[in-house]
């Protein structure tokens, strides 16, 4: 007799109103439910078996792998490699006494699992110095149902982890590393690479038990060019290097792929490992300014560009732009580079240089609709042929927000731009029939697979008649 048939005969035995084809199904159920490729059919009797309260005394070999990990084991000892740790954080228990909890994600050659240190174990010594792809041995742990129904294994008081040099056949980080460009909605406790594509920021937010939150946001772009929106929750830009070129590699460890509102999205949390190109010193960069744009604030948002036609996104959070027009070339020393996105402070510094022919004006680097690539980003000119509109669109989590819309042409093609949130505005001011330079859009695929322009908090709609 097979363990599979064992199993199934013991649960049969201790539930006969049970059938064979009944467990069949819920297996087929849980696994469709934690994934195929986390999950086998031994696991899922076990995480049924405890569904019906029943627990079944088989103990987990030494030689199994991570997905054959079921609720309910205990003193379970494991081979596996680190991909990430988060940090130690304190927690209250209902009584008040404080406690301990650290998260470790582990993979092997099949599967990948959670794991988490309690109390004492949350700091054992060494732990800080563990990397991923480090070899490590789980000595007599157990295993819980996470909240997603899959199984986690917990370090407590008797358990121990312990680093070990012996052979393994668990691949290495470098093996386990996806490129971006074929991912899938679903997928989890990834580690994937691609290079820098644009803005990287830094956001703060109350999140929905009234705690302040913060998060990283960037995006990637594989290889050919196409893009992908990156949210790393409880990160910020103390994560990342202060100079980070353009198209700079990146590779983030335990992150997950979710669909989001423009197509999908990876997102990581505070365990995320952030390996990117960079420096701590920023450099030099001398541009010409082609729109100023004052925040409410009273900052000035800036759209430059270079010599070899970049453009930057300059957030000046020191004033040090207030003797600069438009058109003028400036030298600044940035606080912070990350990609095309520069911000000044009370550290940086800004001069006025005489004018360089070799950068180029607003004229020089216009696009023509016909041109506009998806994930670009662009300055136009073109004609108003329908009267702007707004609407309140919600979002999957229910957030109504506005949106602003016109459609545009030049001698080569029509567009769409549109505006978001207070971008909108912008678009609201504009009057059909007006011919109008609009600098710092952003290119994206829309519905249909046509190109849409959007305006940034860069951007700047001048009207020209």
């Amino acid at each position: 007799m097979s363990e599979i048939e064992n199993l199934m005969n013991k649960l049969l035995e201790q539930k006969p109103e049970l059938t064979k084809e009944d467990i069949e199904e819920q297996i087929k159920i849980k696994k469709e439910k934690i994934g195929a490729g986390y999950l086998t059919d031994q696991g899922a009797i076990f995480l049924i078996a405890s569904d019906y309260g029943v627990t079944l005394s088989e103990p987990l070999k030494v030689e199994m792998g991570l997905k054959d990990l079921y609720a309910g084991a205990k003193e379970i000892s494991l081979e596996t490699r680190v991909l990430n740790l988060s940090p130690a954080k304190q927690f209250s228990r209902k009584d008040g006494s404080p406690f301990y909890l650290r998260t470790m994600t582990v993979y092997d050659e099949n599967s990948t699992a959670s794991v988490k240190l309690w109390d004492e174990k949350a700091n054992l010594p060494g732990l800080e110095n563990l990397k991923p792809g480090d070899l490590i041995k789980i000595i007599k742990a157990y295993v819980k149902s996470d909240l997603d129904g899959s199984p986690t294994i917990n370090i407590g008081s008797g358990s121990n982890i312990e680093t070990t040099d012996s052979q393994s056949e668990i691949p290495t980080i470098d093996t386990i590393t996806k490129d971006i460009s074929g991912l899938q909605e679903g997928q989890k406790d990834l580690v994937i690479s691609g290079m820098i594509d644009g803005v990287i920021s830094g956001m703060e937010f109350t999140n929905s038990r009234g705690m302040p939150g913060k998060a990283l946001r960037m995006r990637l772009k594989d290889k050919d060019g196409n893009g992908i929106r990156v949210v790393l929750w409880g990160k910020d830009e103390s994560s990342i290097p202060n100079m980070i070129s353009q198209s700079a590699k990146v590779r983030l460890l335990g992150v997950r792929v979710k669909s989001g509102n423009q197509g999908l999205e990876i997102h990581g949390n505070d365990a995320t490992i952030i390996e990117i190109e960079g420096g701590k010193e920023a450099e030099p960069v001398i541009a010409r300014v082609l729109s100023i744009t004052p925040t409410e604030k009273g900052n000035n948002m800036i759209l430059a560009v270079d010599n070899k036609k970049n453009l930057y996104n300059i957030s000046d959070f020191s004033n040090s732009t207030s003797i600069c027009v438009e058109g003028d070339v400036i030298e600044c020393m940035p606080s912070k580079i990350y990609g095309n996105s520069i911000t000044l402070d009370d550290n940086s510094f800004v001069r006025k240089l005489d004018n360089d022919d070799s950068i180029p004006s607003l004229s020089q680097i216009r696009t023509k609709i016909n041109d506009v690539k998806v994930d670009g980003s662009y300055c136009i000119e073109a004609i108003i042929l329908k009267v702007p509109e707004r609407r309140e669109v919600q979002t999957k989590s229910g957030e109504s927000i506005s949106l602003s819309e016109m459609f545009v042409e030049d001698d080569t093609g029509q567009i769409w731009v549109k505006g978001w949130r207070n971008q909108a505005r912008l678009i609201d001011k504009c009057e059909l029939g007006e011919i109008v330079s609009i600098t710092g859009l952003n290119a994206k695929a829309g519905l249909e697979g046509r190109i849409e322009l959007f305006i940034s908090a860069f951007s700047k709609i001048t009207k020209k008649n």
